[in-house]
């Protein structure tokens, strides 16, 4: 698997060169020559038309991680749509673009932990929300959990649920694990995706 960076010209991040010295630096028209199947391409989203950029190299089988400087949930959800599977800042240090770079290519999805809530409610109202409610998912799961669910769901924090509900943190982390034991998920985002009777072929890193 070879990694691409695809760039202006003028941008040179040394951490991510840091992080992979074997890595080839390229302009979007090189990307399209070179990047194939298996390869990690990581756009800027400071290049005009990245969004087609990043279809086009998805469609070859590549895995496509979007980076940033002013990283922001509405872009987050552009380049999730777009087929990226990881959406970073281009400053990130090079160990957590290593850790990027090891989710998404193992079938992850990587979002900034300080976006993932409002991305993971932008795709919930996307997919109709409460009103395509799976009423099967919910089934399996106490009325707690069920009211924890929707929540998380809708994009709140583990700090906001616990307090409208009036429990601690480490209470809601504990009904989250259930509801991820009970419906065999991993993460937020695939909750989302399950309530909202989508497949479930997403993971982020953190809950």
């Amino acid at each position: 698997m070879a990694h691409f960076f695809v760039c202006h010209g003028r941008d040179e991040i040394p951490r991510w060169r840091m992080a992979f010295p074997e890595s080839s630096r390229v302009g979007p028209t090189q990307a399209l020559e070179r990047v194939g199947q298996g390869d990690l391409a990581w756009v800027m989203s400071n290049l005009d038309g990245w969004e087609t950029l990043v279809r086009n190299l998805v469609n070859r089988g590549a895995v496509l991680v979007v980076l940033s400087y002013s990283p922001a949930p509405a872009e987050a959800s552009l380049a999730l749509n777009a087929g990226a599977r990881g959406y970073a800042h281009a400053l990130s240090p090079a160990v957590l673009l290593q850790q990027v770079a090891l989710v998404t290519t193992n079938q992850g999805i990587w979002v900034l932990p300080e976006l993932l809530n409002s991305v993971v409610a932008g795709t919930f109202k996307a997919l109709g929300g409460h009103a395509r409610m799976h009423g099967d998912t919910l089934a399996a799961l106490t009325e707690r959990e069920r009211t924890v669910a929707l929540a998380v769901a809708e994009g709140k924090s583990n700090k906001v649920v616990a307090r409208e509900l009036d429990i601690t943190e480490r209470t809601v982390k504990a009904h989250l694990g259930a509801i991820f034991r009970k419906l065999g998920l991993r993460d937020r985002m695939q909750l989302v995706l399950r309530l909202s009777q989508q497949e479930v072929g997403i993971a982020d890193h953190s809950h």
